[in-house]
C-alpha cells in the first residue's frame, strides 16, 4: 500500500457512481473518495451535502487540471466516454471508464493508444463482473472483463465448465430479460437513439463478455437488434439477441423488455442426451446445454441489491445468499428416471470490491489491470458486428 491513498475523482453523479463505485473506493484502502463532478445538483441528489469532505467541481476541465486527482472514473453517459476519457488520460490521470468502454471499436483503439503515449492506466468497468483471473485461481483460460464475473451465478456456471461437470456443452443461454413495456418515467438517456446506448451496448456487454470469458471468441455471429415496445418514439433499441457460433455450440445472447414472468431465465446450459443447467433469476436469464445435467435456480446474484440497499462489502451478509435460493440440479438417472437435488451458487470469493482491489495492485505494478481495455474493445466489436448482421439481415464473420 502507497504512503498516501490514490485520490480519486468521479465524473458524475448517478446510480453508477452511487451504488457501483463510491461504496466499493470506501472499502479499499488504497483509495480516497477526493472529488466529484457533478454539474447540475439538485434537491435529494447534491454530491456535496451527501459527501460533504470532498471537492467539487461543475466542470471535468477543472478535475483534471487538479493536480491532487489520481485516478479518474468516468460514470456517465456512453456517448461522453471517449471524450472524457481522452480529457483524463491526456492530462496524467489513470482511468477507471464505465462500460460500455466507447461506442466504436476506433474510439477504443484511440484511448488505448493515448494511455500508452502518457504511461497511464486505462481499465473498463462493467459493473456486472471482474477479475477472477488475476485475483483468485483462474476459473478459465479468458481474461475477466467485468464485475458481473464475481456474480454467484456465473462463478457457479464457470465452476461447472472448469470441472466438466455437464460434459460437452452444445448450447449455452445467457438473459437479462425483463417486463417493463412501457418507457421509464421522464425520459433520459435510455429512451433516445444515442452512440453507444441501447440494451445491446447496456445489458449486451454484460452477457457477450460472460460467452467470451467461458468459450472465448465466436468463429461467427447473428444479431437482431431493435425495439419491443409498442411505444418509442426516440428509437431505443431495448432488445437484442445475438447468436455467437462456435465449433460445435451455438451460445445465445438475449435481453428484452417484454417478457411477462415472475421468475426470468438467467442462464441454460445444454448437453446433447442427459443433463441440462437451468438458472432462473428475477431479472435475467441465462442458457447453457448439455449431456448429463439440468439446473434450475429462480434467483439473481444479490450484490447490487444490497448496495442499493446500502450495504457495502464490508457488510455482514454481503452478497451471500440463504439455502432457499439454492438452484436445482435434475440428473437424467440410467433408469431415465429424473432426479433432482439441491445446486447451491457458488459464494462470491471476492465480490465486486475486488475490481478495486486488483486495480489499487496494478496502480503499484503488482497486477494488470482488472479489465484489460484490449478484452473490453473485443466486446465492443462483437457489438458493433451485431448490430451489422442486424441490418443486413445475415450472419457475419468474426
Amino acid at each position: 500500500m502507497p504512503s498516501q491513498p490514490y485520490n480519486v475523482g468521479i465524473v458524475g453523479y448517478g446510480m453508477s457512481a452511487k451504488v457501483f463505485h463510491i461504496p466499493l473506493l470506501d472499502v479499499v484502502p488504497e483509495f480516497k473518495l477526493y472529488g466529484i463532478v457533478q454539474r447540475v445538483p439538485k434537491p435529494g441528489n447534491d454530491a456535496e451535502k451527501d459527501h460533504p469532505d470532498i471537492k467539487s467541481y461543475r466542470f471535468t476541465e477543472q478535475m483534471v487540471k487538479d493536480s491532487k486527482v489520481d485516478v479518474v472514473v468516468v460514470s456517465t453517459t456512453p456517448q461522453t466516454h471517449f471524450e472524457l476519457t481522452k480529457l483524463a488520460l491526456e492530462n496524467g490521470k489513470h482511468v477507471v471508464v464505465e462500460k460500455p468502454f466507447t461506442p466504436t471499436t476506433q474510439e477504443a483503439d484511440e484511448l488505448m493508444e493515448i494511455a500508452k503515449r502518457n504511461n497511464r492506466l486505462l481499465t473498463v468497468y462493467h459493473s456486472r463482473v471482474n477479475g477472477l483471473s488475476s485475483c483468485c485461481q483462474c476459473i478459465t483460460d479468458h481474461p475477466c472483463l467485468l464485475d458481473r464475473r464475481w456474480d454467484s451465478d456465473f462463478l457457479t456456471i464457470l465452476n461447472l465448465i472448469e470441472h466438466n461437470t455437464l460434459g460437452r456443452i452444445v448450447e449455452f443461454e445467457t438473459h437479462f430479460d425483463r417486463h417493463r413495456p412501457e418507457l421509464p418515467p421522464g425520459g433520459g438517456w435510455k429512451t433516445e437513439s444515442l452512440p453507444g446506448g441501447g440494451t445491446v451496448y447496456d445489458l449486451g456487454t454484460h452477457l457477450i463478455d460472460q460467452v467470451v470469458q467461458a468459450f472465448g471468441l465466436p468463429k461467427r455471429i447473428t444479431g437482431f437488434v431493435g425495439s419491443q415496445r409498442e411505444e418509442n418514439p426516440g428509437g431505443y433499441e431495448d432488445a437484442c439477441t445475438v447468436l455467437l457460433h462456435y465449433d460445435g455450440l451455438l451460445a445465445t445472447v438475449k435481453a428484452g423488455v417484454v417478457s411477462p414472468e415472475k421468475s426470468q431465465l438467467r442462464y441454460w446450459l445444454y448437453p446433447p442426451l442427459h443433463h441440462q443447467l437451468h438458472i432462473y433469476s428475477p431479472p435475467t436469464a441465462h442458457p447453457m446445454t448439455q449431456s448429463n445435467l439440468a439446473a434450475l435456480q429462480f434467483h439473481v446474484d444479490p450484490q447490487e441489491d444490497h448496495l442499493k440497499a446500502g450495504l457495502t462489502p464490508s457488510s455482514p451478509g454481503f452478497g451471500r445468499e440463504p439455502p432457499a435460493r439454492n438452484g436445482t440440479l435434475i440428473t437424467i438417472q440410467s433408469s431415465g428416471e429424473l432426479r433432482s437435488e439441491p445446486w447451491p451458487n457458488l459464494m462470491p470469493p471476492l465480490t465486486y470490491k475486488a475490481f478495486y482491489d486488483q486495480f489499487a495492485q496494478a496502480l503499484n505494478r503488482r497486477a494488470e489491470v482488472p479489465v484489460k481495455p484490449e478484452d473490453a474493445r473485443e466486446v465492443i466489436r462483437l457489438v458493433e458486428l451485431a448490430r451489422r448482421s442486424s441490418r443486413e439481415c445475415r450472419t457475419l464473420v468474426v
